[in-house]
């Protein structure tokens, strides 16, 4: 053991922290003998690159370029999203895809190009393979986008060497060239962001405990990348689950010396194929071509997108009522609420916890009449016990991840030894979804996934399983190498599925910790622990703009961070941010240390604001959840969504878009009262103190502790909760002379219906007035409010 990991093992066992003592130092050495016995020995390597071209077979959609040592698959298919693959890696299968891959485009045909390379046109990208193998991504009028060059893999010199013991393949690297002015984001849910500064991050979903922006990687990383660059929007994915890296490096223009330092990006992987998806356009088309692949978002119920609550420890039946009390006593909101029990649990876990919880259905039927429902959280871990139904039934027919050996893997959780489901296997999937009948006959309306990453605690090394220990990979067969990764999105799968079944009518509520790409179409991502403090603040935002950018639009962490107790001001702040924020969550511990009315009655009282402005936005995020299920478009934008070439927007960290109608400008230092915002092109209004801006500029308007500013566009009509209960339409004049418009998708209900978007036209005419209609004509069927602005516009 290198000394480091020694040192670690040693303070963990004696200071009793998050590796909880002598038996994470015996899993630790568990694991590591597991993967000495496992995993295939080291052998000596050698590099190898495609070399010089050899031919070329055009196809549907493109074609097969063979080159002396490799061969190079493009296939653009009908969406436009394009598809590359080295030594004949194929799109399927994957687990990020939905349904079959895509058809190709049949009027996207392999040509000859000079210099004895080849090229794909198509209607949105022109694909350039040079006769050495780099590969250009230009836009149709020739733009440089991305320049990969020749990748490289490392293979062991030993003859008869085979391929299947060292994994699925060799590890490989690739290089990249992207224009100097290009901005980078995306790779999942990053604390150090949302734009990723130069700087190498790694691709394997890490319970890192709470977080703030210097900790990376955490629980939900994803190899999905996006460039922005005057040249247009990027979006590179590689289709691969293995542990591995990216390595950015931002570019810097020469200022008019000719000498532009191009951006550089490094893919590495431990194993697995080389194949990757390119999607080009503008943002909106971006975010709509990756919804096209990998699933549409799931649309959350009515009630998740309002106050949810997380009740931590162990205070049972009677602390769920006095925190429910203590909401309801103070005029707070609550739509739901988490029961998090001191220690993992199973689907049965919080329904079947009769110690803690006894008659929970008569408590669960009063909340529920009081418009709050109930969460179970679920961790993977199944209690290694004999005679607990769980572990015996999943035994009894092998639903267990084992090692090498054929033995039942063994990991560690707070309540002692756990064995672990393998998701990706068919039979564990539908065996898992039929667990939850208990917890929804008991009251509850969703689940809560978490330690999906998955976690078993261990007192060096990665917290997770050993690579050696095999999953079923739908019949292919993989090591936790492989596994290690898509693990949250699969159990993800089984709980959505289950529960789906289970209550056909209704839409099911699936929240995870972790993910991969492809965990929209299930639910939504929790998020990490952020640390308390200004810096977890700021990387909360972080986490719901990368994400979002990813194709996880529902998402947010819970208010306040997990390392202690926020002073009043930054847990006030952090309410008033997460009440713009898709997931809106906070949390206690048992006893209600923490609850909104423990930082005074000042702040109660800006809370209370925050909330009734939430529920009065509510139609508003229900057309965004519809329009995200739709389009790929995230609730929460960064500011730079609809005008990617201001660069000054690109740079812009501490401010986003809700929707096209909103920018919301949050404060992320102590003391703050007002504060620079930077304005896309148009028209925009303070909505605190109805003064309008003209954008693009960067202006400063005030932040009182009471509110956040929030700037609305000019003639946006936007859904709202009326003062009677009922859906109107908020308009804020356009300029004179031009037109606005708005979009209400109304809600469906908790069914699957698909409702029918009603589109709107703002005028506005010479004398001032304002006129709302639905497009084609007519009226609008709903109340219009005009808010006028201050002084003359």
């Amino acid at each position: 053991m290198e000394g480091r990991g020694l040192v670690r093992s040693v303070t963990v066992v004696g200071t009793g922290g998050r590796g909880r003592g002598v038996g994470a130092l015996r899993a630790a050495w568990r694991r590591r003998r597991a993967d000495a016995a496992g995993l295939p020995r080291q052998r000596a390597e050698r590099a190898r690159t495609p070399g010089e071209a050899a031919g070329a077979e055009p196809g549907p959609g493109g074609g097969r370029v063979s080159f002396a040592r490799s061969v190079l698959d493009v296939r653009v298919t009908v969406g436009g999203a394009v598809f590359l693959g080295w030594d004949g890696a194929a799109p399927e299968p994957s687990y990020a895809l939905v349904g079959a891959c895509p058809e190709p485009d049949p009027r996207a045909r392999l040509e000859p190009d000079k210099d004895g390379g080849w090229r794909v046109v198509s209607e949105r990208m022109l694909v350039i393979v040079s006769r050495h193998g780099a590969v250009e991504m230009r836009t149709p009028g020739g733009a440089l986008l991305r320049r990969d060059q020749p990748p490289r893999w490392w293979e062991s010199t030993e003859k008869g060497a085979d391929e299947a013991e060292a994994g699925t393949g060799p590890r490989w690297m690739q290089r990249s060239e992207l224009p100097c002015d290009a901005r980078f984001f995306g790779l999942g849910g990053r604390a150090a962001g949302p734009r990723l500064r130069t700087g190498k991050y790694r691709l394997w979903n890490t319970d890192a405990g709470p977080c703030g922006p210097g900790t990376d990687p955490l629980s939900v990383t994803m190899p999905v990348l996006v460039s922005v660059a005057d040249a247009g929007t990027l979006l590179v994915f590689h289709d691969n689950p293995w542990d591995g890296s990216v390595t950015v490096r931002e570019g810097a223009e020469g200022q008019g010396s000719g000498h532009d330092r191009p951006g550089r990006c490094e893919v590495r992987m431990d194993g697995g194929p080389m194949r990757y998806w390119v999607v080009a356009g503008a943002p909106s088309r971006v975010l709509h071509g990756w919804a096209a692949l990998t699933g549409a978002p799931a649309v959350p119920p009515r009630w998740a997108l309002g106050h949810q609550h997380t009740l931590r420890g162990a205070g049972g039946e009677r602390a769920v009522r006095e925190l429910v009390d203590g909401h309801r006593e103070r005029g707070l909101s609550l739509g739901a609420l988490h029961l998090e029990t001191a220690h993992g649990r199973s689907p049965r876990g919080a329904a079947g916890d009769t110690p803690r919880f006894p008659g929970l259905p008569r408590p669960v039927a009063g909340l529920r009449e009081s418009g709050v429902r109930l969460v179970s959280v679920v961790e993977p871990g199944v209690r290694a016990e004999a005679g607990d139904p769980l572990f015996d039934s999943g035994g009894a027919a092998d639903l267990f991840i084992r090692d090498a050996r054929e033995r039942t893997v063994l990991g560690r959780a707070l309540c002692g030894e756990v064995v672990f489901p393998d998701f990706t296997d068919r039979r564990v999937r539908k065996w898992w979804g039929a667990l939850y009948a208990e917890p929804l006959e008991q009251g509850f309306a969703g689940v809560w996934h978490t330690g999906d990453e998955p976690v078993s605690l261990c007192a060096f090394g990665d917290r997770t399983l050993p690579l050696s220990a095999w999953h079923a990979l739908e019949g292919r067969g993989g090591d936790h190498r492989e596994g290690h990764n898509v693990y949250a999105l699969t159990m993800a799968k089984a709980g959505f599925a289950g529960l789906r079944e289970l209550r056909p009518g209704e839409r099911p509520f699936v929240l995870s910790r972790a993910g991969w790409a492809g965990i929209q179409r299930y639910g939504g991502a929790g998020a990490a622990e952020l640390e308390t403090g200004w810096a977890g603040l700021r990387a909360a935002l972080s986490l719901v703009l990368g994400l979002g950018l990813c194709g996880v639009p529902y998402a947010g962490p819970d208010v306040g961070g997990d390392t202690g107790r926020p002073s009043p001001e930054l847990y006030l702040r952090w309410f008033q941010l997460a009440a713009y924020l898709p997931l809106f969550r906070t949390r206690t511990a048992a006893g209600a240390a923490g609850a909104p009315w423990g930082f005074g009655e000042e702040v109660l009282e800006h809370v209370r604001a925050a909330l009734a402005e939430r529920e009065r936005l509510e139609p508003y995020l229900l057309t965004l959840a519809q329009l995200a299920h739709r389009t790929g478009a995230p609730y929460v934008r960064p500011v730079w969504w609809q005008h990617p070439r201001d660069r000054a927007l690109r740079d812009c960290e501490d401010a986003f878009l809700l929707g096209d109608a909103l920018l919301v400008a949050p404060v992320l230092e102590p003391g703050v009262r007002s504060r620079t915002v930077r304005l896309p092109a148009g028209r925009w209004y303070d909505t605190g103190t109805g003064r309008g801006y003209q954008g693009p500029a960067t202006v400063r308007v005030t932040a009182p502790l009471g509110r956040l500013p929030v700037l609305a566009r000019a003639g946006a009509a936007m859904p709202v909760r009326g003062s009677d209960g009922r859906t109107e339409l908020e308009v804020w004049p356009p300029a004179p002379g031009r037109t606005g418009d708005g979009l209400l998708i109304p809600d469906p209900g908790d069914g699957w219906e698909r409702p029918t978007a009603e589109r709107f036209t703002v005028h506005r005419a010479a004398d001032g007035s304002v006129r709302v209609e639905q497009d084609g004509g007519g009226e609008t069927g709903y109340a219009v409010r005009v808010r006028r602005p201050v002084g003359q516009d």
